[in-house]
Formats: structure tokens, sequence, C-alpha cells
């Protein structure tokens, strides 16, 4: 994975961050948080189930289309929970070292 693929998730959250503070009509991350937090959750259970099931069946190119999926739904989770994705890099990090 090249740096430039990190940066990218930084600007994507960066993106969701601002979807959530000024929403704006027709943006899908503006409506999901509209609906709540119980909805993201949600998303969350069901991009994972997805990406499990993909996964179970060797669909190579379903397996990314639902990881990116999960990722960005995590990535709204966590931004309406008030998380920097910095935190949970952090959290991943310091579990690395402990290993």
């Amino acid at each position: 994975m090249s740096d430039s693929d990190l940066a990218f998730l930084g600007k994507l959250e960066n993106i969701v961050r601002d979807r959530l503070q000024n929403p704006t009509p027709g943006s899908y991350t503006a409506k999901l948080a509209a609906a709540g937090t119980k909805r993201i959750a949600q998303k969350v259970g069901e991009e994972g189930v997805e990406l499990a099931l993909a996964a179970l069946e060797g669909q190579r190119e379903e397996i990314v289309n639902e990881a990116a999926d999960l990722i960005y739904h995590l990535i709204v989770l966590i931004a309406d929970q008030q998380i920097d994705l910095a935190v949970v890099a952090a959290r991943l990090e310091s579990r690395h070292s402990e290993t």
C-alpha cells in the first residue's frame, strides 16, 4: 500500500466530516447521518456481513467492493461518534507493538 493510498483515507475522512457538518442535498453521507447513529451502525453491520459472504464465495471483485463499502461506512460511524481515524490507527499501532 502506498502513502497516497493511506492519504486518501484521511482525505475521505475529511470529506465525510465536512458532509456531516455541512449537509448538502443529494449527499448520501448527509442522508445517512440524518437517519441517525442506529442506521449508520446497521450499515456497518450489513457491509461486514456482505464482505464475509463475498469472501466465502471467493468473489474477488465483490470482496473489493464490499471492503470499500465497509471502510466508508466505518469512517462515517467513527466520525459520527466524534472519533478520529488517527485514534483508531494509533490503537492498531499500539497493539502491533505489544506483540
